[in-house]
């Protein structure tokens, strides 16, 4: 059954975290990289700061009627390349497991590009996990192109 109740975005709280980090932590890969113990990791804490206090980074709350649903990260990046144009960066997206499948998903990429627009950035990006098969399928599906080959480096640092 869809649910057709309104969807609303908000920066996220100090207080949503412990439900965020669930969100994070709920499928097969965020399982074996998040800590949703209790009381929450402190790291957790310090890297909400740093993105709340940065003007360039929204950790925004998705909810319907003051239920958190869903969840993702904005980051807007100058760059010198494209004659200095901005780029929209997002991640950490999550839609709650009792929400998937229901078109909020796409409402969210839609809200999130819009915004990317409302601030003259001229490409959104993501990465995701080759491993997240449905996930890549659903971001082509919104029209994102797999143009690049990207590649990372995990430092094994502590928090």
């Amino acid at each position: 059954m869809k649910t057709t109740r309104t969807l609303s975005y908000r920066k996220a709280k100090k207080s949503d975290l412990p439900q965020l980090i669930k969100m994070l932590a709920d499928d097969q890969l965020g399982t074996t990289r998040e800590d949703s113990s209790t009381p929450l990791n402190p790291a957790y804490i310090s890297a909400f700061e740093k993105i709340d206090s940065d003007p360039n980074n929204k950790l925004i709350v998705v909810e319907i009627n003051n239920t958190i649903i869903g969840m993702l990260q904005i980051t807007y990046i100058p760059y010198l390349s494209h004659k200095g144009a901005w780029r929209c960066l997002i991640e950490a997206v999550r839609i709650h497991k009792d929400y998937r499948s229901q078109g909020f998903g796409s409402e969210v990429f839609k809200w999130a590009i819009q915004q990317a627009k409302n601030q003259k950035c001229h490409i959104v990006q993501l990465t995701s996990n080759k491993e997240r098969s449905d996930a890549l399928r659903f971001y082509k599906a919104l029209g994102f192109s797999a143009t690049h080959e990207g590649f990372k480096l995990v430092l094994n640092v502590e928090n």
